[in-house]
């Protein structure tokens, strides 16, 4: 599957941790940032797949689980550290859901937003993946 855990570098001292996300960390440009916050318990965010956008996601504050299918097979990632991020590349459909109490998700992405790169509809993800 096309996805990627990458560290973001923590620098711990007495006073608290620094995490810093700069160019080289994350593989493409940075054009937009947004972030989930106050998701209701028992809520879901995503239920979808990008054409070609890429997206790396960091748990903030809190924890939630993201699961992933490439088409083929199905995988579920618990994001819970500030200093770690998921890739998402093009063509992975994406649901994020058990969001705790508290929890902040912020994405960074590839392109600023465009409905054309979406796929909403699973079963018409499917066929997308298979001839991708």
């Amino acid at each position: 599957m096309n996805i990627q855990i990458i560290e973001i570098p923590k620098i711990k001292e007495p006073r608290g941790n620094l995490s810093v996300i700069e160019k080289d960390i994350i593989p493409f440009e940075m054009n937009r940032v947004y972030y989930l916050y106050d998701v209701p318990s028992g809520s879901e965010r995503g239920g979808h797949a990008h054409k070609n956008l890429k997206q790396f996601l960091i748990a903030l504050s809190g924890s939630f689980n993201v699961i992933l299918n490439d088409g083929k097979e199905e995988k579920v990632i618990t994001l819970n550290k500030p200093n770690e991020g998921l890739l998402i590349n093009p063509g992975i459909w994406r649901e994020l859901n058990n969001f705790s109490s508290g929890s902040v998700c912020l994405v960074i992405a590839s392109a600023v937003y465009d409905e054309a790169d979406y796929i909403r509809d699973f079963d018409k993800f499917k066929l997308y993946s298979k001839n991708h």
